[in-house]
């Protein structure tokens, strides 16, 4: 009993490793479609903006948002099924899921009045995942923790100050005499970010709350920039000692 019962406890863990494998291969390939597609939107999201073309009105972009949208759902499943630890993975990505939700079709399809601004809000929401995925890409390519926590957060903070100008210029070009152009806009952002400040000044709410919101990010971005360099120093430092113990080395070989 226990040599015919060792063979299939022996393949059981072959088998869960072969299915981990598979998994991660699946993953990988949905993560780099996940990519595709969030650029495919923001590019979506960005000429539209810029040639003020009404999203509702725009039938081709609904269509591809929804369906963007629904494969951010189907990726989320996937991952799910995939992961060991089922609830953490419920907890850890229960957000990505509500921004995933494709709102406007939701909001044209039941005929539900909203303001035109709070309608470019719900527009921007998936961009949320859009950076989440960025973010994740910059820190995979990096090389150590520090790196990975600082590349992805500078990504994020691009993505954050891309995004930001976007919603400043929609929402104030209309009403805001500083904000002429986008390039206004994007230079209100970056300087704001910077937490220099900027001579244009937000009026309305959404421009206020933008406001504090790249300030907040700009002042986080101090001590992870000064943890970064800290840990580049060390390292440079750690490989001039061992470079200069090496050659020591082979100087008294070589006496």
């Amino acid at each position: 009993m226990d040599n015919t019962a060792t063979p299939n406890n022996q393949s059981k863990p072959a088998l869960r490793e072969k299915h981990t494998g598979a998994g991660r291969i699946i993953l990988r390939i949905l993560h780099i479609m996940v990519l595709l597609c969030s650029i495919g939107l923001i590019v979506l999201i960005s000429y539209d903006c810029f040639r003020n073309i009404s999203f509702l009105a725009n039938d081709t972009y609904m269509k591809i948002q929804f369906w963007i949208c629904l494969f951010f759902i189907f990726d989320v499943i996937v991952e799910f099924f995939f992961a060991p630890k089922k609830w953490q993975y419920i907890v850890s990505h229960i957000f990505f899921l509500i921004v995933s939700i494709p709102y406007l079709n939701i909001i044209e399809y039941y005929n539900i009045s909203l303001s035109p601004e709070l309608q470019y809000l719900v527009r921007f929401i998936p961009m949320i995942r859009a950076a989440y995925v960025l973010t994740i890409v910059l820190g995979v390519l990096s090389t150590d923790k520090i790196s990975s926590l600082f590349t992805a957060y500078v990504g994020l903070l691009v993505a954050t100050v891309y995004f930001a100008s976007m919603m400043f210029f929609i929402e104030e070009h209309y009403i805001n005499p500083g904000v002429t152009t986008y390039w206004s806009a994007l230079w209100w952002a970056f300087m704001d970010v910077t937490t220099v400040g900027c001579n244009i000044n937000a009026i309305t709410p959404t421009g206020k709350v933008l406001a504090v919101i790249l300030a907040a990010e700009g002042l986080i971005l101090f001590p992870i920039f000064t943890v970064y360099i800290t840990n580049a120093l060390a390292r440079k430092s750690a490989v001039s000692a061992k470079t200069a113990q090496t050659a020591s080395a082979k100087t008294a070989k070589t006496a």
